[in-house]
């Protein structure tokens, strides 16, 4: 059954960890859907490999909207837990128990949204006291699943298997 998944993403994301995972969402005929604060936009990644032309304004969208949650790293994560409404829309997701996939720094927003406290989780070296000071359990290993509802991973290289978690847990 395909799943609507919510991208929260703006300027300097980490390209890979947008356009590896969306490719095998897509291909997996899962529908993608970029939000920022402006539909329509472009917004552009940090190695310049990449750029995404938002769908959805983040004043458009309810979580209740979609399936899953996907945040990929960068500096796009750090951008836009400075703005409330990608704060609150980030809980929103967490409350509700839908899956949500989160690579490098992507647990950034999850810190803001004070959801990772006895979670399980990874993330890159730069946020790892972040993620402890939150109160989430941090494991270094390539790919943490935390009761089949929370993805994470550490870099680009761990895509292979952050991908390959997330399309598992799309299609239960």
């Amino acid at each position: 059954m395909s799943k609507k998944i919510a991208v929260l993403i703006t300027d300097e994301f980490e390209d890979a960890e947008f356009t590896s995972p969306a490719d095998a969402f897509r291909q997996a005929g899962h529908q993608v859907i970029t939000i920022e604060k402006q539909a329509g936009k472009t917004v552009k990644g940090k190695k310049g490999e990449a750029s995404v032309t938002i769908d959805k304004a983040i004043d458009e969208v309810h979580a209740a909207d979609f399936d899953a949650l996907l945040l990929p790293g960068g500096h796009s994560p750090d951008a836009l837990r400075g703005d409330d409404r990608f704060v609150e829309f980030t809980r929103q997701f967490a409350d509700s128990g839908k899956p949500i996939f989160a690579i490098c720094h992507g647990p950034q927003l999850l810190i803001s949204a004070d959801v990772v406290r006895g979670r399980k989780l990874t993330t890159v070296k730069p946020v790892v006291v972040d993620v402890k000071n939150a109160g989430a359990d941090y494991y270094d290993k390539e790919v943490v699943v935390d009761n089949d509802t929370l993805v994470t991973s550490r870099t680009p290289e761990d895509l292979p298997a952050f991908n390959r978690e997330s399309l598992r847990i799309l299609s239960q």
